[in-house]
């Protein structure tokens, strides 16, 4: 996975924010349980998963594949030939239904 420097120090700190407040919440809660610590505490780590969600969707690298009509009609005109040419059409479209789910690693 090729990812920045930056992501990966943005991820990481929310992984010690994460530790942090676990243990910040179980500090207030044995130092006697007081409302406004554990409410700030859990504040920081829900912002620091936000952080973290949003970064992962941010970076993304996989995209998704773009359609060509001028390809399929290419595709469609060559069916149509090989059809013509005597190749039975439903084993034909079976073979190129195979092709897209093997290209698509399904």
């Amino acid at each position: 996975m090729n990812t920045s420097l930056a992501i990966r120090v943005i991820r990481i700190a929310c992984a010690v924010i994460f530790v942090l407040c676990i243990a910040g919440l179980i500090i207030s809660s044995i130092a006697g349980n007081n409302e406004g610590w554990v409410l700030s505490i859990g504040a920081c780590g829900a912002s620091a998963a936000i952080i973290l969600i949003v970064v992962s969707l941010v970076t993304a690298t996989k995209r998704i594949p773009e359609f060509s009509d001028v390809r399929a009609e290419a595709i469609e005109q060559r069916i149509t030939q090989l059809v013509a040419a005597g190749v039975d059409e439903n084993e034909l479209r079976e073979l190129v239904r195979s092709s897209i789910q093997l290209g698509q690693g399904l």
